[in-house]
């Protein structure tokens, strides 16, 4: 069996090859843009979109007009083209929910677009000597090659952060699975705030908030920074030391969401967890003041992880629906509603006394395992 997979690496470009990647991305924006305003104006007259593939056989006019559009790889601005596609798709998914709002695809302002894509690897990329990676239009480029790479690279995007960092993403197909010893443990999975998640044989995952740990300090640089002038050295500063937190945080959750995950994959051979709503929960949440919490704790972050450590371990993962998992006694099945302070489930009919958190679990694992059955 084989997967795809994504592998990131580190790069270190010199300062001409970091103004040439500057100039790409300023390159590719402004194309987005040109493709966004063409597919509104287009709309507007004729009712009607432009295709991607319409878009791209415009690349070669807007060249004539637009030099420097010479100096960037073909692909990429045909990749352009792909990505207002995705954007615009997107979109009218969205119109199609009741509910909720559909956001119209946003022009890119001046330093907001961050990667660009090579969708073929005709040579575009490939590692040479030296701890290299040779980027068409770029150069040989250092990074930071901390594993090799498996199966047949397919795609390549460069990307910059908003603190400077450039990396390289390299997009595998045919990866050969390695899967781990076989392990007869079964076990379902309850997310949650209180504690991150809880195991239907009673381990927990305490929740790290890493978001509320550095939230007094980032209050008191966005303070600083709304008094500064737009435009101004300190603003920029200051965005910088923002943009360096927000960094600081997501590095020490994906740390947290990697090594949790490896653990229960490594653990047990059958997961079973919740398949949670988790946009429509963060939306419902502002009313209770939960969102923030919930997009701090990553909950889909972490489920996807497990997923994909899971697919390539040769585990069993299972999603199952989590209607009534938290109200169900998981001993006799009786239902009681609950509220959200309740944090201990007493049925009132069997007399089970059990943490809420681990009844659901012991729910989740239930239904998961008659799910397989069934299958």
């Amino acid at each position: 069996m084989n997967i795809k997979k994504t592998f990131k690496f580190r790069v270190y470009p010199t300062k001409k090859q970091e103004s040439l990647l500057e100039k790409t991305l300023e390159e590719c924006r402004w194309l987005y843009n040109y493709f966004l305003n063409e597919r509104k104006t287009f709309y507007e007259i004729t009712k009607k979109t432009p295709s991607k593939y319409d878009q791209m056989k415009n690349i070669l006019e807007l060249k004539k007009t637009r030099p420097e559009l010479k100096n960037v790889p073909s692909q990429a601005l045909q990749n352009v083209a792909v990505r207002i596609e995705l954007a615009f798709q997107a979109f009218f998914r969205r119109c199609k929910i009741p509910g909720e709002k559909p956001g119209y695809p946003r022009f890119k302002g001046q330093g907001r677009y961050h990667s660009f894509t090579y969708p073929q690897n005709n040579n575009s990329f490939k590692f040479v000597e030296n701890n290299r990676i040779k980027l068409f239009k770029i150069g040989n480029v250092k990074i930071k090659k901390h594993r090799d790479i498996e199966g047949n690279p397919k795609t390549c995007t460069i990307s910059r952060t908003p603190t400077g960092k450039w990396f390289v993403c390299i997009s595998c197909d045919n990866v050969p699975v390695t899967p781990l010893p076989k392990s007869k443990l079964e076990v379902g999975v309850d997310m949650g705030l209180k504690t991150f998640a809880v195991m239907s044989d009673g381990n927990k995952i305490d929740n790290p908030m890493f978001f509320k740990q550095e939230e007094k300090a980032l209050g008191k640089v966005q303070r600083k920074l709304s008094k500064q002038a737009k435009g101004s050295r300190e603003r920029r500063k200051l965005k910088k030391v923002v943009s360096k937190i927000h960094e600081r945080v997501r590095n020490k959750r994906s740390d947290f969401l990697h090594k949790e995950a490896n653990k229960v994959v490594d653990k047990y051979g059958v997961i079973c967890v919740e398949k949670l709503l988790i946009n429509k929960m963060i939306i419902s949440g502002k009313k209770k003041k939960l969102s923030k919490s919930i997009a701090d704790a990553s909950w889909g972050t972490f489920l996807s992880l497990l997923s994909y450590k899971a697919e390539n371990a040769g585990r069993t993962l299972v999603k199952v629906n989590p209607a009534y998992t938290t109200q169900d006694c998981s001993e006799c099945g009786a239902r009681k509603p609950l509220r959200l302070d309740e944090r201990v489930y007493s049925c009132d009919v069997c007399g089970l006394v059990m943490d809420r958190d681990l009844n659901a679990s012991v729910n989740i694992l239930s239904v998961g395992t008659h799910t397989l059955a069934s299958a």
